[in-house]
């Protein structure tokens, strides 16, 4: 089983004032766990989500797309706090900018998160929120532990959010800890630029290859495609533009679903093999990711693709 842990909530999108100068905001289900997740599942891999959802209105909306793609929440009661919730600003290109109200997200434990862990996994995901609060981080350090004494590779999506964090210096130091840990890494430019402006994409991909397990780094630029690194190569991608644009949410955790199934599928989704990926195979891994991203973004909101839809596209 793929696993992934981290954040659901709810996107309160906000759209175009009205005559009377109101503003209306349209909730959409989210969190950067919750749409990889998602895309896992519709893509064709048997998936567990590991995130507390609330008992109230909102977790019922957060279930239903979970229930609708196959993805089985790990945690089986469902939690008190309130439902956390993102505003989303779109600017003029429909590129989305967030501010968090956290709740239920973080209403767990460390003896309930590792007890919902599935006995074996073959894919352990993580990254969002995770790294954020310490008390947060030092379970989730504790779960990722028994995620790898249950067999699984892990991956890690940190999605940086600095208006999240009050100490941005803490914060590094424990998303440290969790690269440390993991097998592959997959980063945005922006990302990379709120951790250490001065280094190039090449210097960060070099010193993430560094760390004491990780063999592969995939770093995402917008528009301008996607890079990556292993020990034996590096590729670049362009984008996937599809024929009718919707925003771009969610297009980076669809990525990260479609690397992560394309590399599962051809075997090398484990220490020791994905270090061994050379540039031609970093191409090929990085254009599935990329047309599962692009199908996503001809919808608006988060609405990854199904495996259908992209094996249509790559036959085309």
């Amino acid at each position: 089983m793929f696993v992934v842990s981290g954040e659901s909530l709810i996107d309160l999108v906000s759209e175009p004032r009205g005559a009377d100068g109101s503003i209306v905001m349209q909730a959409h289900q989210g969190g950067s766990p919750y749409n990889c997740a998602i895309a896992l599942s519709k893509l064709g891999n048997d998936t567990g989500f590991l995130c507390p959802i609330s008992k109230d209105g909102f977790g019922s909306y957060l279930l239903e797309p979970l229930d609708a793609a196959g993805v089985t929440p790990l945690l089986k009661e469902r939690v008190f706090a309130p439902t956390t919730l993102a505003v989303v600003t779109l600017d003029a290109q429909r590129k989305a900018q967030y501010e968090f109200y956290r709740n239920a997200d973080h209403a767990f434990t460390e003896a309930g998160l590792i007890a919902a862990l599935p006995e074996q996994i073959e894919v352990y995901q993580t990254g969002g929120f995770c790294p954020i609060l310490p008390e947060d981080a030092a379970i989730w350090l504790q779960v990722i532990k028994a995620a790898i004494a249950r067999g699984a590779t892990i991956t890690i999506d940190p999605n940086v959010r600095p208006s999240l964090v009050e100490d941005f210096e803490g914060y590094k130091q424990r998303l440290s800890q969790f690269l440390d840990l993991a097998h592959l890494v997959k980063v945005s430019e922006e990302d990379l630029a709120e951790l250490d402006a001065k280094k190039s994409i090449e210097q960060h991909a070099a010193d993430l290859l560094a760390r004491p397990n990780c063999e592969l780094v995939v770093v995402t630029l917008g528009e301008k495609g996607s890079r990556a690194f292993t020990a034996a190569g590096e590729a670049r991608a362009d984008i996937y533009s599809p024929p009718v644009f919707g925003d771009t949410v969610g297009a980076g955790d669809s990525l990260m679903a479609g690397i992560l199934t394309w590399l599962h599928e051809a075997g090398d989704l484990r220490p020791g093999k994905l270090k061994q990926l050379d540039s031609a195979a970093l191409a090929t891994t990085l254009r599935f990711g990329a047309v599962v991203a692009g199908l996503n973004c001809a919808e608006q909101g988060c609405k990854p693709p199904t495996r259908a839809q992209v094996d249509a596209v790559l036959a085309a």
